[in-house]
């Protein structure tokens, strides 16, 4: 061999790295900053989510990384950042491929989601872990809304935004979407969904929905506890109110009218035939 091909290396000729070293070159490698910010604008370029309405809510990827990276205060992985761009895109697709065509005329029922507690689990559980139990939640709570006629319009990491044309369609997804998430169970956990609706006439952006309507129902949703649904007055309107039982919630959220009526909601199932398919 030349000597030119031997610069460089203190190896003896036909010596290979051993896999120690191999495996402290690729954890560095893992964590070098210059590669951690094209692994990080790799994740951001892909198609995913569009920003949320709300600052404090950050798109699907941005808050996974935030609850299984940042919150447990791990060194910051490339690795991480690309599995993450992975789950962001594969959201997308089946985003699109179930939603249809949304509804942009009249009235639309808003419905958020997200797990109640999830960031604490989060904190002991493995990255594997949270994202088989994103994967499992999203899949269960989009199953039962494309059932009820709802679209889903964005994944928010532990929850999603959909709408509706029929606001007690709306309001029996919620609760079946609550029942099939509560039916899953991983290395022991058993996730709690909430639930808040609102129903308006928000602005119709390309596949999304954007404007104060929005803003409301996602914090009706923030204000209710594991297995709760929560529904504006204007929900409640649209619908036969004898099929519910409610009860009204205090409630009072920054961005939101100072007169704003919110019922806790629960459906009344007569019979066999009423009861969640």
């Amino acid at each position: 061999m030349s000597k030119a091909n031997n610069r460089g290396s203190d190896r003896p000729q036909g010596q290979r790295p051993s896999i120690g070293r191999v495996a402290d070159f690729l954890s560095r490698a893992d964590s070098n900053d210059n590669v951690l910010r094209v692994a990080r604008a790799a994740r951001r370029a892909v198609p995913g989510a569009s920003p949320d309405v709300d600052p404090a809510r950050l798109r699907h990827s941005e808050r996974v990384a935030s609850l299984i990276a940042q919150a447990r205060g791990e060194r910051a992985s490339a690795t991480r950042e690309l599995a993450l761009a992975a789950v962001e895109s594969w959201q997308a697709i089946v985003t699109r491929r179930r939603s249809g065509k949304p509804r942009s005329d009249g009235p639309v029922t808003i419905l958020f989601t997200d797990l109640v507690g999830f960031s604490t689990w989060a904190l002991s559980a493995g990255d594997d872990a949270v994202l088989e139990l994103l994967r499992q939640v999203n899949e269960a709570s989009a199953a039962v809304i494309k059932r009820r006629g709802g679209i889903v319009t964005k994944h928010l990491g532990d929850g999603l935004m959909a709408v509706f044309a029929d606001g007690a369609e709306a309001i029996e997804a919620a609760h079946e979407a609550g029942l099939a998430v509560s039916a899953i169970t991983l290395d022991g956990y058993r996730p709690a969904l909430r639930a808040g609706l609102h129903t308006g006439e928000p602005r119709h952006v390309g596949d999304d929905y954007l404007g104060v309507d929005v803003n409301i129902a996602a914090r009706v949703a923030d204000a209710a506890s594991g297995g709760e649904v929560l529904a504006t007055e204007a929900t409640l309107a649209a619908t036969d109110q004898s099929k519910y039982i409610k009860r009204r919630r205090r409630f009072r959220a920054k961005g939101t009218p100072k007169d704003l009526v919110v019922y806790e909601v629960l459906p009344r199932y007569d019979d066999s035939a009423d009861l969640p398919r």
